[in-house]
């Protein structure tokens, strides 16, 4: 009879007396560098060990993985202090994650994994159909990313696994930059997603994050009951999500506008696949010159939709961040003809909801017209969010009738 290893013992580290232990203890998952006794040997660690986290009365609060290099230099893994961080660990997250999305969509393309939210601190894991895309966005996940992915596939049963490491979250981890097929291989072109009755083309391995955006599902679909028989305008395209829903949901025509000339491309095949390239139309440009032009060509929109970046993706970029989307709203709203409707989105987590919907409301304003908010939107419910965490409620879409 073979013996089983005991688990590792693993370094400790410890809260200075006045850390707010209770809050990690009720479930906030993150420990700043300002919090923790950070001696030499906590220093030393490498970034993405796995401690013992302590309070300042040495009693245990759990595993957490620890990144000297980072502002949030531990992240709550399991409050159990005894937990085993292992493939087993990993399976078991993994199933609890794809139970809540196989109850919701009917098809295998959803985000299976929302980083704090599913209990995997700073992972994310997009899934399109037998493929899946791995964001290892903590030093921790780096680590461990072999046990990782072999949880991933034991249970999804994917095919290819494409590990994404590219982002501003890695670089705040001082991790490097890389894209790699981990499992199986590349796929040989882009991979067609529906969603909302469209079709788009998700490039898994060179397009943005992870080649498609699953968060407004639920906001394309409000957009496209507003659009039958409409002239639309789709700014911040990327592979047209607002767009390509308007037109299955009957819009008359889209106009899909965005810097990228290699996602308009994509956009423009999936309005090719969904048989309604006719009525959909592309501009690359930049949006603020676009909608300058626009307004110069005294163009007019029955449902116009701006989803820009993230304009404040930082507390220290929330002002001039809510100047851009002021000023977004500003250029977009004097395009939109009488009793027609303004959407407009953030993705920025440090511009909460109330000051984002002002900013926009000033800028209606300021165009000199005036609005009814008819819809407030979110994020879909397989980007879930954890309710200690703020950061993990970050998209917000409101819709204006003007």
């Amino acid at each position: 009879m073979t013996d089983i290893a005991p688990p590792p013992l693993l370094p400790t580290v410890r809260l200075i007396p006045k850390a707010e232990a209770r809050a990690i203890r009720h479930g906030f998952p993150w420990v700043y560098a300002n919090e923790l006794v950070t001696d030499r040997r906590t220093r030393n660690l490498t970034a993405g060990t796995l401690a013992l986290l302590e309070d300042a009365g040495r009693q245990p609060m759990g595993v957490v993985a620890v990144n000297p290099a980072s502002k949030i230099i531990c992240r709550m893994l399991d409050q159990n202090p005894d937990a085993v961080i292992d493939q087993a660990w990993f399976v078991a997250k993994f199933q609890r994650a794809l139970a809540h999305r196989a109850r919701l969509y009917d098809a295998p393309f959803y985000r299976l994994i929302h980083a704090e939210a599913d209990g995997l601190p700073g992972v994310i894991v997009d899934r399109f159909g037998d493929v899946a895309v791995i964001q290892p966005n903590a030093a921790w996940a780096d680590l461990l990313l072999e046990p990782l992915v072999a949880a991933l596939v034991d249970v999804t049963g994917v095919a290819t696994v494409v590990m994404n490491g590219t982002g501003r979250a890695r670089t705040l981890e001082g991790l490097e930059e890389r894209t790699d097929v981990m499992i199986g291989s590349a796929p040989a072109g882009p991979i067609a997603v529906p969603m909302n009755g469209a079709t788009y083309m998700a490039d898994v391995m060179g397009g943005q994050k992870t080649g498609l955006f699953f968060d407004q599902r639920p906001n394309h679909a409000f957009a496209a009951s507003l659009s039958r028989g409409a002239r639309v305008l789709d700014m911040f395209s990327h592979v047209g999500g607002f767009g390509l829903a308007a037109l299955a949901g009957g819009a008359k025509s889209v106009l899909a506008v965005d810097g990228s000339a290699p996602a308009l491309e994509l956009a423009g095949q999936g309005a090719d696949a969904m048989g309604v390239a006719d009525r959909f139309e592309t501009r690359k440009g930049d949006a603020f010159d676009v909608l300058t032009a626009l307004a110069e060509e005294s163009a007019q929109f029955d449902v116009i939709i701006c989803d820009p970046p993230a304009f404040a993706p930082s507390r220290n970029a929330l002002e001039a961040g809510l100047r851009a989307y002021e000023r977004v709203a500003r250029l977009a709203a004097p395009l939109v003809a009488d009793g027609g409707y303004l959407g407009l989105c953030s993705c920025s987590h440090a511009a909460d909801l109330t000051k984002f919907r002002n900013a926009s409301a000033r800028g209606i304003g300021r165009a000199g017209r005036r609005g009814q908010i008819i819809h407030t939107g979110f994020a879909g419910p397989d980007h879930p969010l954890m309710p200690h965490l703020a950061e993990s409620g970050y998209l917000k879409a409101v819709f204006f009738r003007l």
